[in-house]
């Protein structure tokens, strides 16, 4: 399983709405500031005219009227497409930057002419913090915008001192000599501050929108994903209780089938309460329209991690693991409820309640009910293929219709032989021949594959892969004592798993119990 962070579109749509308010306060903003001063200019026109002239006069006219009726137009309820919004914002802030581009060149050329050299930078660094303040962006974006801010005084500047004699005899001047030193520096700040503002401001935007859409539940970071979903680590506000959170994926949101199928799972789940199946906690739609629930948090690994990682399981590691899974099995059989989807991935060794290898089995997905539940068999209709290739029962690989709990007995048998031996029964990268496979293949005795195999474990294993559910385990309780039975079974338990979990999976953790043995000690 996985998640994460945020749901992408959602979290657009929310962006491109505050896009549309912050456009709107901005220029709303420089609409009045430059009303302001062309007000001012208007009764000094003549001197405005001596200093800027007639085109940034004009210039001044078009940026209040652009940012007064771009302004006035972004309505507070109304929706807008984001690239009329993209092209909204290249003109509220493109106008006042042609502007301070025209007044700038204009304003050094007439102080160069009467001997003075002008202040320029003011009109850019509010422009720049304008924008870093009100425009939500990534911070890349935000970097190649204030960055181009930042660039146009330095370009303007060095524009006039290689037309302006006047101007370039001024700033080689003793007086005047660091002024091409003390402008860079100033704009580089600025735009380097801008950016990590707009980055910081984007990351509390982030958090602030998850607490939103998952009320009482923080995402902390993704921990996996599935096949419907991702699921994150997150926390319960309150209780400040570590918990997993599964949403689903935001493309497939809109399709009523897989709202339906997610559902089923959470109600299917909930209705178990065998310490060896996942807990479901919460359920929920957030506002956005995002689907939830909330399950246990489980320490641990996976079968699949745990086989990656450290190679085939001992026989009395696999039978300890196996018997929990059956009692798991049992109990959502007497629920008229078939898994589906047994494989190493949804089986899961954790540490709970100061206990380890405590198998969990998870994801619930592609339940489906023995008894007469419509919708069920409108979400899998008869000759649909659904489970993992690698461990999918024959019946599965078929396309029959599944009502059967001996079909779980067959994929528990599967997983066990990759327990056991490292790879699945079948494997191959074609899969509708491991399908077939499954269908008419007998499976390579586990044996001759790991020497030294216990012959009573193979047995129990090979009967649980018999092609004809009538020749295998009748049920999961019937699995578990034949495991049980089995002479390896008395070597694993709650000591020899703590053993091995603290010498193997946490070092940390061991190191620190020596650590506090060796104080005791001395």
């Amino acid at each position: 399983m996985a998640l994460v962070e945020g749901s992408t579109a959602h979290l657009s749509a929310d962006t491109q709405s505050t896009l549309r308010q912050r456009l709107r306060i901005s220029s709303l903003l420089m609409f009045a500031g430059f009303l302001a001063f062309l007000i001012r200019g208007v009764f000094v026109l003549d001197n405005y005219l001596a200093v800027f002239g007639a085109t940034v006069f004009s210039l001044h006219v078009a940026a209040v009227v652009v940012t007064g009726a771009l302004g006035f137009s972004l309505c507070r309820r109304c929706v807008i497409s984001l690239l009329k919004l993209r092209v909204s914002e290249l003109l509220i802030f493109g106008c006042p930057a042609l502007l301070f581009i025209a007044m700038q060149r204009a304003e050094l050329r007439h102080g160069a002419e009467n001997g003075y050299l002008s202040a320029v930078v003011g009109p850019w660094l509010m422009l720049i913090f304008t924008y870093a303040l009100f425009i939500p962006n990534t911070w890349r974006r935000a970097a190649a915008v204030v960055g181009a801010m930042a660039a146009a005084p330095i370009l303007v500047s060095i524009y006039v001192a290689a037309t302006s004699p006047a101007f370039a005899a001024l700033v080689r001047s003793e007086e005047f000599e660091s002024y091409f030193f003390r402008m860079p520096m100033i704009m580089t700040l600025a735009a380097v501050s801008a950016t990590i503002g707009v980055h910081t401001i984007g990351s509390l935007r982030r958090q602030a929108f998850e607490a939103k859409q998952l009320g009482q539940y923080r995402l902390k970071e993704p921990i996996g994903s599935g096949g419907m979903g991702d699921v994150y680590l997150a926390e319960h506000q309150l209780l400040k209780r570590a918990c997993a959170i599964k949403l689903i994926r935001p493309e497939k949101a809109g399709d009523p089938r897989v709202l339906a199928r997610f559902e089923r799972e959470v109600r299917s789940t909930a209705k178990l309460t065998h310490w060896n199946t996942v807990e479901i906690f919460d359920y929920g739609q957030a506002d956005d329209g995002t689907f939830y629930y909330v399950m246990e948090y489980l320490p641990g690994h996976s079968v699949q991690e745990l086989v990656r990682r450290h190679g085939p399981l001992p026989p009395e590691r696999a039978i300890y693991l196996l018997s929990q899974a059956c009692d798991a099995l049992a109990e959502a059989h007497c629920h008229g409820l078939i898994h589906r989807d047994i494989k190493p991935g949804n089986l899961f060794a954790a540490h709970r309640g100061g206990m380890y290898d405590v198998t969990k089995l998870l994801d619930f997905g592609l339940v489906k009910t023995m008894i007469g539940d419509v919708q069920s068999s409108d979400l899998t209709q008869e000759g649909t293929i659904t489970g993992s290739p690698l461990y999918m029962s024959p019946e599965q690989a078929m396309g029959d219709d599944v009502d059967d709990p001996r079909s779980d007995i067959y994929s528990l048998g599967a997983v066990a032989y990759f327990m056991l031996t490292g790879r699945p029964p079948f494997d191959g990268d074609k899969p509708m021949r491991i399908m077939m496979d499954h269908v008419r293949t007998p499976p390579t005795p586990p044996s001759e594959l790991v020497a030294e195999l216990p012959l009573d474990l193979e047995s129990v294993v090979m009967r649980c892969l018999a092609k004809e559910p009538a020749d295998r385990f009748e049920s999961a309780a019937a699995l578990r004592e034949a495991l049980l039975d089995c002479e390896a079974a008395p070597l694993w338990d709650r000591a020899a798993a703590e053993r091995w979990w603290l010498e193997f999976a946490c070092p940390k953790k061991r190191a620190h119990d020596e650590a506090v043995l060796a104080a005791a000690g001395a």
